[in-house]
């Protein structure tokens, strides 16, 4: 029998109430300034690029406001406009460093709408290539990344602008 792993896995499975409940989480990433560890790659004056721990797919990642917001009414239009170019600035590092052939760019409003963190307002960012769902996500509720966070992580931080 082939096995296959994912160890990286083992901390969301353990821990889910945590990144459930704790709707600071991505404002202390930001107040921690260890962008590498914290897997951001790009720090705007109103919103920040972060590459998702638990990815649907490689390279998932997910813009912010650097406040905490709950619903998109909160949002100023300076923080509306500058996450709408951040949403096309990570299109265009994932397009340049891992090809994608498509993309899933979503908002989920609530718990109900599948955040799991609703408790900051976050876009996502999804690469998607021609057959990459297989039975593993329909079946297994299992994704299969090629690639490590943070190998990828340095791969995509080659193409962010500054």
């Amino acid at each position: 029998m082939n096995h296959l792993h994912a160890y990286w896995r083992m901390e969301y499975v353990e821990n889910p109430h945590k990144k459930k409940s704790g709707s600071q989480t991505f404002v202390q990433l930001l107040e921690a300034d260890q962008d590498e560890e914290n897997l951001i790659l790009h720090r705007g004056p109103e919103t920040f690029i972060i590459m998702n721990r638990f990815p649907y797919n490689a390279g998932h990642l997910m813009i912010l406001p650097n406040r905490q917001v709950t619903e998109l009414e909160e949002l100023t239009p300076s923080e509306r406009s500058e996450m709408f170019e951040q949403i096309i600035h990570g299109k265009g590092i994932l397009s340049k460093a891992i090809n994608p052939d498509g993309f899933n760019v979503g908002i989920n409003l609530g718990s109900a709408a599948g955040a799991g963190i609703p408790g900051h307002l976050h876009t996502h960012i999804v690469p998607r290539w021609g057959g990459d769902t297989n039975f593993m996500p329909v079946l297994g509720q299992t994704g299969v990344l090629p690639t490590s966070l943070e190998s990828l992580y340095h791969r995509l931080k080659q193409f962010v602008r500054t």
